[in-house]
């Protein structure tokens, strides 16, 4: 591709950026919370309504892949010739739930505009990833009636519920998943600091669910004499860690791998870049568990337990005096190279069934179960990002790991076995939180960005991966 057909690409998407709003807003107006069953028909609107964007602005092979779960969107366009690369764009089209509902200045499903910032829920995460890359591969098409490269596209349902059924799709579709590289547009830019994360860490989600009657009872008749399921449940999540922060679940360290000087260094020059804007973000000066290592380490290398809501009893207004039958906790645990995520979750559930007994009935159910994963930092691809980045904005990104997870990268990468980059469109904030929101002008700078990038990719031949 020569300059003035680049010039031509990026004009295009410079002076439809306002016309490309009102598609974003409706897509944006789907309720697609893939953890909620109540939402299952929303969901497979939301995929129906972007399968015919896709159709539309000339993507082919365009379908809907059936899972277990929720389906996956596909499309490619394959016309660029074999010397030319192959590139699988992935994003997402599920999003979270939108509690608390009561934090939000506007319904999260009814996209709103204030201040330059466009808020709704999944705005961020990861619906701009979505119509980010249809937007750039719109201005390829309607302007030269060609990609650069060839692309295919992998859309996917579940993420926001731990990819459960993500991995039996990889392994049976790996010859249409095939390419020289992905790409993963599920994540954040920050054009003040760009960063390029070169390693995830893998994810464990459980159930645990306590249950010592079968129903709720007069705690006045039933106190002292029948086990409170809540006690249990608050004995096993305070077993969790020890008072430093250790997570005290027997063998759960085992098969951490250990960084090396220079990549230590590395982290610590960028949370000198970013450590600031990470802890305001926080909401909080006191910090947790500052003996065990560096702050950039435990959020990034250490792996990590949480307990991520707790549920038992009455929780209205007032007091109701009763021993619940049944309370719950839900668990997350975030791992590390080379922590197996099927070993962790054996080790959890036997840590936890030692609070089992006569008087209290101990179930664990694992939601999901995904791989962390490290790609090389000198790969071929991003350093085509470096390049789009200092040509888009004048600035390179720094290298660093992110601390949180995207399932379907670690099955990619074991099932695969193909090089990655990211390229995230989401500039703004308040992911998974109330008022998600996207700096729209940011948001045009992106997509500027992922033009120039997959032309830089597009110099590249199979052979350079």
């Amino acid at each position: 591709m020569n300059r003035d057909e680049l010039q031509q690409v990026l004009e295009y998407a410079r002076e439809h950026h306002e016309s490309f709003l009102p598609g974003y807003l409706e897509l944006l107006r789907f309720p697609s919370i893939s953890t909620d069953p109540a939402h299952q028909a929303d969901l497979a609107a939301c995929g129906d309504w972007i399968l015919a964007e896709m159709a539309r602005i000339g993507l082919q092979n365009v379908r809907k892949i059936e899972t277990e779960g929720h389906p996956v969107l596909y499309a490619d366009w394959l016309a660029a010739g074999p010397e030319a690369p192959t590139a699988i764009i992935y994003a997402h089209y599920d999003v979270q739930p939108i509690d608390p509902l009561e934090l939000w200045d506007s319904p999260p499903f009814e996209p709103t505009i204030r201040d330059g910032r466009l808020v709704a829920r999944g705005v961020m995460d990861n619906k701009c990833g979505i119509w980010g890359n249809l937007k750039v591969l719109e201005s390829f098409l309607q302007t030269l009636g060609r990609l650069p490269l060839n692309i295919k596209i992998c859309f996917e349902g579940e993420e926001e519920c731990g990819s459960p059924n993500m991995a039996p799709f990889v392994a049976a579709h790996k010859g249409l998943l095939q390419a020289d590289v992905l790409v993963n547009s599920d994540g954040e830019i920050d054009f003040e600091q760009p960063i390029q994360s070169y390693a995830m860490r893998g994810i464990v989600s459980a159930e645990i669910t306590v249950r010592c009657a079968q129903e709720d009872l007069h705690s006045g008749l039933y106190g002292g004499v029948v086990q409170n399921p809540n006690h249990v449940i608050g004995a096993i999540i305070a077993s969790f860690h020890d008072a430093d922060g250790h997570i005290q679940i027997e063998g759960f360290y085992d098969n951490v791998l250990a960084i090396d000087a220079e990549e230590r260094q590395r982290l610590r020059e960028a949370y000198r870049l970013q450590g600031a804007a990470f802890e305001a973000a926080s909401g909080t000066e006191n910090f947790w568990a500052e003996s065990l290592a560096p702050r950039q380490e435990r959020a990034t290398v250490w792996p990590t337990l949480d307990v991520n809501g707790v549920k038992g009893g009455y929780l209205g207004q007032g007091v109701k005096t009763v021993i619940p039958a049944e309370a719950s906790c839900k668990v997350t645990m975030r791992l590390v190279p080379d922590q197996d995520p099927e070993q962790i979750a054996q080790l959890l559930e036997k840590h936890v069934q030692q609070f089992a007994s006569d008087t209290a009935d101990v179930q664990v159910r694992i939601a999901a179960k995904a791989w962390p994963f490290t790609i090389d930092p000198a790969n071929a691809a991003m350093a085509a990002v470096q390049q789009a980045l200092h040509t888009t904005i004048g600035k390179s990104a720094i290298f660093t790991r992110s601390g949180g997870s995207i399932p379907i990268l670690g099955m990619f990468q074991r099932e695969l076995g193909i090089p990655m980059t990211g390229l995230p469109y989401g500039a703004g904030g308040k992911i998974h939180a109330p008022n998600e929101y996207l700096i729209l002008a940011d948001f045009s700078t992106t997509i500027q960005l992922a033009i120039r990038f997959y032309c830089e990719l597009a110099k590249l031949r199979p052979t350079d991966f």
